[in-house]
């Protein structure tokens, strides 16, 4: 059997599972793969208008990877890989200005472009964490500003006056002292390839069940593995010591009304016009 590959997402479990032997335990030869990454080591600006649900629709090159449940909900729903309803997981997020923002409140953030990942998590969280502060009219998206780093990288440039970050970003924007004007923590979702082994999807599971475990117990002996995924050129300034345990996987199942209320609420948005995708849940989770 070949190598099962996975695209890793911006969290620990899979580090841990690799440097505990977990993978090696339940006999599953795992390899990871980042998804954004070039040939040349270089990660992919998409541009515009594409982010995480695109690459799905393009087709990621893996057995599973991860992204927030919307995106993963739609995208498996119009065909193109399968959710996996085994677990789901919840991570660390927020828009974040600079400190010397005049943006206090999420009031404050009426009319004023947040920089956030078309159709990716940052997206919906960030409509979904404002909607209690602001109508509809005043909240403002900018898409033209790249996936997760490059938002990074132009909100620390002062290029944009305020963005949408998880996970490792998320931390770094508080080491460096950041302000976050609004929590917007969302639920991920995994991706199955159509083609994946699912006795290899449970081995997988069952790895960072256990890798899960050691990060509860003792998050500071593992957030040094954020670097891994990190622009080279903010490694050295990072000090994972003061980083949190970001993404949490819940072994619970991603259940028909979740999978049905999400679609409820993505549509009542319409953030996608070309439609949710058609197949039932029976069809799009395994």
């Amino acid at each position: 059997m070949g190598k099962f590959v996975v695209g890793p997402h911006m969290r620990l479990q899979e580090w841990v599972a690799i440097e505990k032997g977990y993978f090696d335990e339940v006999e599953l030869d795992c390899v990871l793969e980042d998804q954004l990454v070039s040939e040349s080591n270089g990660r992919h600006d998409l541009g515009d208008r594409v982010g995480a649900y695109q690459t799905f629709e393009k087709g990621r090159s893996c057995d599973v990877s991860s992204a927030c449940h919307w995106t993963v909900n739609v995208a498996a729903a119009s065909g193109h890989g399968k959710l996996y309803a085994g677990a789901y997981s919840v991570s660390p997020c927020g828009v974040f200005v600079p400190e010397k923002s005049d943006i206090r409140h999420p009031d404050d953030l009426a009319g004023v472009a947040i920089s956030v990942g078309y159709q990716s998590g940052s997206h919906y969280a960030t409509i979904q964490a404002l909607e209690p502060f602001l109508d509809p009219d005043e909240i403002k998206l900018s898409f033209s500003d790249g996936l997760l780093f490059k938002r990074m990288e132009h909100l620390i440039d002062g290029n944009v006056p305020a963005a949408s970050l998880f996970s490792g970003p998320y931390y770094f924007m508080e080491q460096l002292g950041f302000r976050k004007v609004l929590d917007s923590s969302f639920m991920m979702a995994a991706m199955v390839a159509e083609d994946a082994d699912p006795e290899d999807i449970e081995k997988y599971y069952d790895a960072l069940r256990m890798a899960q475990t050691d990060i509860d117990l003792r998050p500071e002996q593992y957030t040094h593995y954020y670097r891994n995924e990190f622009p080279q050129r903010f490694r050295d300034r990072m000090d994972t010591r003061l980083f949190g345990p970001g993404e949490r996987i819940v072994f619970e199942p991603y259940s028909r009304d979740m999978f049905d209320s999400s679609r409820q609420w993505i549509a009542e948005r319409e953030i996608f016009k070309e439609g949710i995708g058609s197949l039932s849940y029976e069809e799009a989770v395994v």
